[in-house]
């Protein structure tokens, strides 16, 4: 249907052809906001190696280059603002941001329910999903804060939820989610040009190689600074740690330390057939929008390489990390037993956890709503099978004892509005 509506829109002259170019999108971003402060310039090489990428790589359709020209255009538009933002308050960028608890797991390995367990717990700050599409206030912000005006922002989202499921119906029961739902910070690392989300909705494997091959310190030091200007807005106490997730994390724990060295860390672990399968299928939702082009076993085989890529680079890692500093959290134990698994993350994080209960179990009853059409694929959709995944990653499943489920069962992928 997106591919339809931009097609016609240019037919008739309402919607101007996309220009994926560098010095366009900073030149119109600028215009735009009246101002030209992007702020730390190391963002223009990822910038320019992803748009090349785009231009070699993704063959996107007209849907595919219309929403991409969007997406950097918001970006480069957040950047110029929170430049904005941080010389008109020169006190966000003072703000500390003590021992955040970091939850580190595969996609889909039961990531998002643990954050938003914990999220549901006053005594931390988290985002919001509102703030993860638009984590910058508008210039009109003050007026906000004064109460004088309602943030539009959450508005918007609900708008781009909206649209995206028109696009995609799959793509929000693979990740159930509303604006004012707890969301991960994935976004903010989009905002330096670095990180998975972009591979997970275009192919581009020479970006890809780049980020894996490079060191993401300056990425997640904006994104710190761009926690500082959210908490900064959410009027939030810089007492209460952030709770902190993306797979991005799982490459890059190095770089996440660097810039929080006090970090508390949570690993999930669930059965990598159920990790690939439903990363491929994540990623294959995404990309038939915006390209016509894609190829299901070219999906399955580039998630289950990044996938290994993950749990190779994080254990890794772990071995320079104190044990005291991190625990391990089993994905069947979040199903078998919730509260248990949860009480054992609370003597972690040396937290009483009875407070926080009664709005853990409301989150559980809400999240019925939220996942009313589960998620379904399988291996076989992408051209992998159960042998191929637990060779790949044996030395993940015999470390962390993975618990193995049965194969997960077969169906041919569909393309949206029809087959492939």
């Amino acid at each position: 249907m997106a591919e339809k509506i931009v097609r016609a829109g240019r037919k008739l002259g309402r919607i101007q052809p996309a220009r994926l170019e560098k010095d366009y999108l900073l030149e119109q971003a600028a215009k735009q906001v009246g101002m030209d402060d992007f702020g730390d310039p190391w963002f223009h090489q990822p910038l320019d190696i992803l748009l090349q990428s785009i231009r070699d790589e993704a063959r996107l359709n007209a849907a595919g280059d219309f929403s991409a020209m969007l997406q950097f255009n918001q970006v480069l538009m957040h950047r110029l603002l929170s430049e904005y933002w941080y010389k008109r308050h020169p006190e966000i960028l003072e703000r500390t941001l003590k021992r955040p608890v970091v939850i580190v797991g595969p996609m889909r390995s039961g990531t998002t329910r643990l954050h938003r367990l914990l999220a549901s717990d006053r005594r931390f700050s988290h985002m919001r999903s509102f703030e993860t599409i638009s984590p910058v206030p508008r210039l009109d912000f003050e007026e906000v804060l004064a109460g004088e005006r309602e943030d539009f922002r959450p508005i918007l989202a609900k708008r781009i939820m909206r649209v995206a499921r028109l696009a995609n119906p799959r793509t929000l029961s693979i990740h159930p989610t509303g604006p004012m739902e707890p969301e991960e910070e994935l976004g903010l690392l989009v905002a330096s040009m670095y990180g998975m989300k972009h591979e997970a909705q275009w192919h581009v494997p020479s970006y890809a190689a780049w980020c894996e091959a490079s060191d993401a310190t300056p990425a997640y030091a904006y994104m710190a600074d761009q926690l500082r200007l959210i908490g900064w807005s959410q009027q939030a106490s810089e007492l209460r740690p952030w709770i902190l997730k993306t797979p991005q994390h799982m490459l890059d724990l190095t770089a996440l330390l660097n810039v929080f060295p006090d970090a508390r860390l949570i690993f999930t672990h669930r059965d990598p057939q159920q990790v690939v399968g439903s990363a491929a299928s994540l990623a294959w939702n995404q990309t038939i929008i915006y390209s016509d082009h894609a190829d299901p076993h070219q999906v399955g085989q580039e998630w289950l390489r990044k996938s290994h890529l993950q749990v190779e680079r994080m254990m890794r890692a772990r071995e320079t990390i104190p044990a005291e500093r991190m625990i391990d959290v089993q994905y069947d134990d979040m199903d078998s037993d919730w509260r248990g698994t949860m009480e054992r993350v609370y003597r972690f994080l040396e937290l009483d956890m009875e407070p926080a209960v009664p709005a853990m179990e409301d989150y559980l009853e809400r999240a019925k709503d939220l996942k009313r059409h589960p998620h379904r694929y399988s291996l076989e959709m992408f051209g992998l099978n159960a042998g191929e995944v637990r060779e790949r990653m044996g030395d993940y499943i015999n470390r962390f004892d993975v618990p193995m489920e049965k194969p997960i069962g077969s169906a041919a992928p569909k393309r949206a509005g029809g087959s492939r």
